[in-house]
C-alpha cells in the first residue's frame, strides 16, 4: 500500500457515514407498514406489559410450609370391633399433619393374630397344592402371609388344597366391605394453613385471616366468599373434583388440593390472595381395574395375661389428600422493563425490513423501488456522469 493509499485510509478514520432513505409514496405499502407497527405496539402494550407484566421482575422459587388438622367423630358397631367411637387419632395417618395425610374410610379387620401354622389363603396362587411336596418347607409364599412348612391342607374331598404356613394366623381372607365403614367421614373437616414466602422480595403471608377472635376457626368455613377460612368439609372437596364421597370411599383414591400464589407486589397485601383448585389424581377411567383406589395394612399389637403376643390387623382403605402449593410474585424493575421495551424496538425494525421486501421483490413497480434504493458508485475522479459519494447521502422522495 502507497503512502497516498495509507494516507486516505487515515483520513476515512473521521469520515462520518449516515444512511440514504427513500420515501416511497405507495399507500399500499404504506398502509402496512402502519398495521404491522399498530400491531407490534399492541403486542407490547397490551400482551408483554399489561397481561404478562413484562415491567417486572418475578420470583418462583416460592418457600412454603403446610399444617392440616383433621377434626370429627364417628360411631360403627361391627363384628369385628363391637361397638366403636372413632376419632382423629383412630382414622388420621399420619397423626402429625403433613402435605400428605390419609383418612380411613373403609376397613378389613382381622382380630387376633398370632404367629402359629396354619393354611394359607386361596386368593394366593403361590400357595396351591395338591400333594405336600407342592409345598416345599421354608420357601416363602409369593405375595402370601408366611413361610411354607411342607404340608398340603386340604378342606374336605378338595382335590386342591394350599400350603400351610407359618404366618400370622387367622390370615387375612375377608372381602372388601362393599360399603364404606366411615362414610360419615364426609362431614369431617380439615383444617390447612399455609405460609409462603418469597426470599427475593422478602415477602410473607399466610392463607388465615388476621384476627384475634378465637372463635373464627370454629365457626367458619371455607367458600368463594371467605377465602381466609382454610376450613374445608372433605365431602365438597371430594365433590369439587367431580367424584361422589360415598363412591371413593368403598375403595379409596387420591385427591390433589392446589393453593397457587399469584402476587402483584406493586399493589398492596391484602391484594395476594391465594387460589384453591380441587383435582382427582388416582386412575378413575377404569374403576373395576386391579390397581384402582389406594390402600395399605398397618397392625395394632398387644400381649395377653401369659405374655402371648396377639395383633389386629387391618387394612385400610381411604382417601389421600396431597396439598401442592405454588405461586409466584412480581414487582417493578428497570431492567426487565428495558429489555422488554428494546425487544419491542427491533420488532418494529423488522417490521421495516418487511416492508421493504415488499417494496423492492413482490409488488409492480419493484424494480423502480430497488433501483432508487440501491445505487452503484464506482470509485475514480469525477468526471461527466460519475456520481459524487457525497450527493447521495440525502433524503430523497419517489412517487410510486
Amino acid at each position: 500500500m502507497g503512502q497516498a493509499g495509507c494516507k486516505g485510509l487515515c483520513q476515512s478514520l473521521f469520515d462520518y457515514k449516515t444512511e440514504k432513505y427513500v420515501i416511497a409514496k405507495n399507500k399500499k405499502v404504506g398502509l402496512l407498514y402502519r398495521l404491522l407497527q399498530v400491531s407490534i405496539l399492541t403486542y407490547l402494550v397490551v400482551w408483554v406489559f399489561l397481561v404478562k407484566k413484562g415491567y417486572q421482575d418475578t420470583d418462583t422459587s416460592l418457600q412454603s410450609s403446610i399444617v392440616t388438622k383433621v377434626k370429627g367423630v364417628t360411631f360403627t358397631n361391627t363384628s369385628e370391633l363391637g361397638e366403636r367411637l372413632w376419632d382423629v387419632a383412630d382414622y388420621v395417618i399420619p397423626p402429625q399433619g403433613e402435605n400428605v395425610f390419609f383418612v380411613v374410610t373403609n376397613l378389613i379387620v382381622t382380630a387376633n393374630q398370632r404367629q402359629e401354622t396354619c393354611a394359607e389363603s386361596e386368593s394366593i396362587p403361590d400357595a396351591w397344592c395338591y400333594t405336600d411336596s407342592d409345598c416345599p418347607p421354608g420357601e416363602p409364599v409369593v405375595a402370601g402371609n408366611g413361610v411354607k412348612t411342607g404340608r398340603c391342607v386340604r378342606v374336605g374331598s378338595m382335590q386342591r388344597g394350599t400350603c400351610e404356613v407359618f404366618a400370622w394366623c387367622p390370615v387375612e381372607t375377608k372381602p372388601r366391605p362393599v360399603k364404606p365403614l366411615l362414610g360419615k367421614a364426609e362431614d369431617f373437616t380439615v383444617y390447612i394453613k399455609n405460609f409462603i414466602r418469597f426470599p427475593k422480595f422478602n415477602f410473607s403471608k399466610t392463607n388465615v385471616l388476621d384476627t384475634n377472635d378465637r372463635a373464627f376457626l370454629k365457626s367458619c368455613q371455607f367458600g368463594p366468599k371467605n377465602p381466609y377460612c382454610p376450613i374445608f368439609r372433605l365431602g365438597s372437596v371430594v365433590s369439587w373434583t367431580g367424584s361422589n364421597f360415598q363412591e371413593i370411599a368403598v375403595q379409596g383414591g387420591v385427591i390433589g388440593i392446589q393453593i397457587e400464589w399469584d402476587c402483584d407486589l406493586d399493589k398492596a397485601p391484602s391484594e395476594c390472595n391465594p387460589h384453591y383448585s380441587f383435582s382427582r389424581l388416582d386412575n378413575t377411567f377404569s374403576e373395576n381395574s386391579i390397581s384402582s383406589g389406594y390402600n395399605f395394612r398397618f397392625a395394632k399389637y398387644y400381649r395377653d395375661a401369659a405374655g402371648v403376643e396377639f395383633r389386629t390387623l387391618m387394612k385400610a382403605y381411604g382417601i389421600r389428600f396431597d396439598v401442592m402449593v405454588n405461586g409466584k410474585a412480581g414487582k417493578f424493575s428497570l431492567i426487565p422493563t428495558v429489555v422488554n421495551i428494546g425487544s419491542g424496538v427491533a420488532l418494529m425494525g423488522a417490521g421495516a425490513f418487511f416492508c421493504d421486501l415488499v417494496l423492492i421483490y413482490f409488488i409492480k413497480k419493484s424494480h423502480f423501488y430497488r433501483d432508487k434504493k440501491y445505487e452503484e458508485v464506482r470509485s475514480g475522479h469525477l468526471g461527466n456522469g460519475e456520481v459524487n459519494v457525497d450527493q447521495l447521502q440525502n433524503l430523497q422522495t419517489v412517487d410510486a
